[in-house]
Order: C-alpha cells, then structure tokens, then sequence
C-alpha cells in the first residue's frame, strides 16, 4: 500500500530503528513510545485488520514478540515485565491501518495503565454468557 508508513518501512523507503527481522515480520522501537523500548512487530504484507492477517504470519508476530520481550529483559532498557497490545479497528484505537502489535517494556510506577468501562465489575449471568459464546461459535464456523 503505496501511503502506508508501515509499508514504506519494509520498503526502506521510511526510516525505523529495527530490532528483529525476518522473512515474515519486522520489529522496530515506536516513534511515540510508552516507556523506551517500545517496539512495534508489524508483518512484511500488507495487512489492514487481523481478520485480512494470513495465521501463519500472526504465529510469527507473537514468537517475534516473544523474541523482542526475552531481549527488553536483557537489554538493560527499564523493563520489569512486559506487555503486549493489538489494536484492531478504530474502536480500538488503531491509528495506523497495517497491523502491529506493541510490545511494551514495563516497570512500577511507569504511568501507563488500561481503564475499564463503568460496567466492568458488573458479571454476565451464565445464559447470558452461553448465547453471546453460541453467536460467536455460529460466526466462527461460517
């Protein structure tokens, strides 16, 4: 995709700091990082959603995150622990249309957390929970 940032870095058409390639993926720190050492595995083609992600090349995103998180905990980079967010869509906060996932190096006190929805501490009852698994596994197989 000719205006993609993420396409123009497999490319070398856009500079990255890259930590982590292979034939299938990419990793580089992210230009507005969370803590230093945040790093962004993106695969090589083109993909705007998980859904359009071939499987194979969403398996080698995470063992390549998998790879990046083991090399924060060495690295001398501030890292406690790690962890690792996908955006898919809009709704959730994706920003740029070509699939990554972030791995982020964490510590105590770093400032960054999730929040939660009002309902949060609310528990679905059991059928109620049956009927949305039952919608999902009727789309899974179609």
């Amino acid at each position: 995709m000719d205006d993609c940032v993420f396409c123009k870095i497999v490319k070398g058409l856009a500079p990255a700091s890259v930590v982590y390639s292979d034939e299938k993926v990419m990793a580089f720190l992210d230009i507005q990082p969370v803590n230093f050492g945040h790093v962004l595995v993106i695969p090589r083609a083109h993909a705007k959603e998980l859904s359009e992600l071939d499987p194979e090349i969403g398996g080698q995103m995470f063992k390549a995150a998998m790879v990046v998180a083991e090399g924060l905990r060495k690295s001398g980079v501030k890292c406690d622990g790690v962890s690792l967010f996908l955006a898919d869509g809009e709704a959730a906060f994706q920003e740029i249309f070509h699939v990554h996932l972030h791995v982020i190096p964490r510590f105590r006190g770093d400032g960054f957390e999730l929040r939660f929805s009002p309902s949060y501490g609310t528990k679905p009852g059991r059928k109620e929970m049956d009927t949305i698994a039952e919608q999902i596994r009727k789309a899974i197989s179609k």
